[in-house]
């Protein structure tokens, strides 16, 4: 079984922490993750901008990145949404069509796999904090994660759940929306950060580093001392803590 990481644009360039965490649970049940160097941006920044012939094209190059692959990992719900557009890019090219449509069934986020695919659901982790969760919007909707995090979470010892009000609400990030509707993603992260605050949590967590990372900015500008953390940082953490 080849099981390749689709690191994404952020995880790569500013959490490549969060890659090396999902490697190394990965690893504790004998898969080693490929890394194809070709890869590059899932194409989403262009697709939701209108620029669809520069998305088919960035989405070409992921396509052929992952061919070989018989599953494709990402930490990142949004960026694997991306790749469930793919068919709609290529609607009207038969051959690029059925490409996209294989590599959108065996691409999946990091605790989809875990979960749905390995059927682990305990990894022996032990974290005693207060944490709280923030589901993102494309994981929750697109890809309907909701089980899977909770399932994981659920089984780390010590761990402390606190339900985050309003979870369902978008951090305000949103790729582009936040540089083209800066007050108003501004107030929706500010939102999302009082609700933060209110669970009383000691520890973020996600599954996107693009939401995670704009609530963190937000609290670290209001000094207040949540740790924002993905959720593979959390059970890596946990693990080591066994």
């Amino acid at each position: 079984m080849k099981v390749s990481l689709f690191i994404t644009c952020i995880s790569d360039a500013i959490y490549p922490r969060v890659g090396e965490a999902m490697a190394r649970i990965l690893a504790r049940y004998g898969i080693q993750l490929e890394f194809p160097p070709v890869q590059t941006c899932c194409g989403q920044p262009a697709f939701n901008s209108g620029y669809w012939k520069e998305a088919r094209a960035t989405a070409t190059t992921i396509i052929e990145a992952f061919e070989d692959s018989d599953f494709v990992i990402a930490p990142s719900g949004s960026c694997t949404g991306m790749i469930h557009h793919y068919p709609k890019l290529f609607e009207h090219d038969p051959v690029m069509l059925a490409r996209a449509e294989k590599l959108q069934k065996k691409a999946y986020e990091f605790t989809q796999f875990l979960v749905q695919v390995l059927d682990v659901k305990d990894i022996g982790a032990v974290f005693p904090h207060k944490v709280t969760y923030h589901p993102s919007c494309h994981g929750t909707r697109i890809l309907g994660i909701k089980d899977e995090p909770m399932e994981l979470m659920k089984n780390v010892k010590g761990l402390e759940f606190v339900p985050l009000p309003y979870a369902e609400d978008c951090c305000g990030f949103g790729g582009t929306f936040a540089v083209k509707m800066a007050d108003i993603s501004g107030a929706m992260v500010t939102e999302k950060a009082d609700h933060v605050l209110e669970t009383e949590a000691e520890v973020l967590v996600g599954l996107d580093m693009a939401c995670l990372m704009n609530i963190a900015g937000n609290l670290r500008y209001r000094n207040e001392p949540v740790k924002v953390m993905h959720l593979a940082e959390l059970l890596y953490e946990g693990v080591k803590q066994a």
